[in-house]
C-alpha cells in the first residue's frame, strides 16, 4: 500500500537525519527508529490536498506523519528538533548533522503547515458553498423536513433513548478531552526530559570548570615556588659579586667574578621568561574562566526557561483536569436523571 501513495505524491523537500520516537511506555525517553541517518522528505498529495513527512528505513516506513495546521516543530537543541503527531499518538525526533540542516527543516515545516492551514480553510469554504447550493436547489426537501420536525415526536424526551444519546455525546466529549490531556502530558514529559538534559550539561560544565581551576591553582603554586627559588639564587649571586667587588683582587677572583656575573644574567633572563610565561598562563586562565562563566550563565538561563515552560504546562494541565472532573460530574448527573 505504501508504494501506491508514493506514486501519486510528489516530494517537495528532502534531507537526512537520525530518526527517533518517544517511548510510549514512559513518555520520557527517545527510542532510535533508525541505526543511521536516513532520508526524511516532505510529500504533497494532490488528490487529498495533504502534506506528509515520510521516511523509509529498509522496507518499513518509520515516519508517516500527516501535517495539520496546529502542529508545531520545536528545536530542543542546536541539532535536534521534534513534533507531536496526535493521529499517530507519538512524538517524532530528528537529529541533524549541522545546525543549518535543522534550520532548513524547521523553515520548511512552517511553510508546509501554513499551506495545510490554507488548504483546510479552502476546503471549509467549499463545503459551505455546497451546503448553500443544496439548500437553494432543494426547497421542497427543506419544507418536508420542517413539516417532519413539526410533527409529534415518536420518542419520549425524557426516555431512555434521549439519555443514551446525551450520554454518547458526553462520552465523545470526554474522550476528546482525555486525548488532549494525554497530548499535553506528553509535551510536559518532553519539557521535563529537556530540562534534565540541560541540567546534565550544566553539571558537566561545572565539573570541567572546577577541574580547570584546580589545575591552574596547582600550576600557579608550582611557578611561585620556582620563582622564589630563582630569586633566592639571584640574591645569593648578587651578594657574592658584591663581596668580590669589595674584597676581590686580580687573578682568579676576576674569573670567578665573571662567571658569577654570567650566571646572574642567565638567572635574571630565566626569571624574566618565567614571569612572562606566568603572565600568559594567567591571561589564558582568565579567558577560560570567563568562557566557563558565560556557559554557566547561558545554561542557567536555559534551565530557567525550561522550568517556566514546565510550570506553564502544569498550570494548563491543572485547568484541564478541573474541567475534566467538572465534565464527569455533569455526566453523572445527566445519566442519573
Amino acid at each position: 500500500m505504501f508504494p501506491l501513495h508514493r506514486e501519486r505524491e510528489q516530494p517537495i523537500f528532502s534531507t537526512r537525519a537520525h530518526v527517533f520516537q518517544i517511548d510510549p511506555a514512559t513518555k520520557r525517553n527517545w527510542i532510535p527508529a533508525s541505526k543511521h541517518a536516513v532520508t526524511v522528505s516532505f510529500f504533497y498529495d494532490a488528490n487529498r490536498h495533504a502534506y506528509r513527512i515520510i521516511s523509509v528505513g529498509g522496507t518499513k516506513a518509520i515516519i508517516n506523519s500527516t501535517i495539520s495546521h496546529n502542529m508545531t516543530f520545536t528545536k530542543t537543541s542546536q541539532k535536534f528538533g521534534q513534533w507531536a503527531d496526535s493521529r499517530a499518538n507519538t512524538v517524532y525526533g530528528l537529529g541533524f548533522a549541522t545546525e543549518q540542516q535543522l534550520h532548513q527543516f524547521a523553515e520548511r515545516f512552517k511553510e508546509v503547515r501554513e499551506a495545510a492551514r490554507l488548504a483546510r480553510e479552502k476546503s471549509q469554504d467549499k463545503i459551505e458553498l455546497n451546503t448553500a447550493a443544496l439548500s437553494i436547489a432543494a426547497p421542497q426537501f427543506s419544507q418536508d423536513l420542517c413539516d417532519e420536525l413539526q410533527s409529534p415526536p415518536v420518542m419520549c424526551v425524557n426516555g431512555p433513548e434521549d439519555k443514551l444519546f446525551r450520554s454518547q455525546s458526553a462520552d465523545i466529549t470526554l474522550s476528546s478531552e482525555k486525548e488532549r490531556i494525554k497530548k499535553m502530558l506528553s509535551e510536559g514529559s518532553i519539557c521535563e526530559m529537556n530540562l534534565e538534559s540541560e541540567l546534565f550539561t550544566l553539571q558537566d560544565s561545572n565539573a570541567k570548570l572546577v577541574a580547570a581551576l584546580h589545575e591552574a591553582n596547582a600550576n600557579v603554586e608550582q611557578w611561585k615556588k620556582q620563582l622564589a627559588a630563582y630569586q633566592d639564587e639571584t640574591e645569593r649571586l648578587r651578594d657574592q659579586v658584591a663581596d668580590l667587588e669589595v674584597h676581590g683582587s686580580q687573578g682568579p677572583s676576576d674569573m670567578l667574578k665573571d662567571e658569577l656575573t654570567q650566571s646572574l644574567e642567565e638567572l635574571e633572563n630565566l626569571l624574566k621568561a618565567k614571569d612572562e610565561e606566568l603572565e600568559m598562563r594567567n591571561v589564558d586562565l582568565e579567558r577560560r574562566v570567563q568562557n566557563a562563566e558565560q556557559n554557566l550563565a547561558s545554561a542557567l538561563e536555559d534551565r530557567e526557561r525550561a522550568e517556566n515552560e514546565v510550570q506553564r504546562v502544569v498550570q494548563i494541565l491543572d485547568v484541564k483536569i478541573f474541567d475534566l472532573n467538572d465534565l464527569r460530574q455533569s455526566l453523572v448527573k445527566l445519566i442519573s436523571k
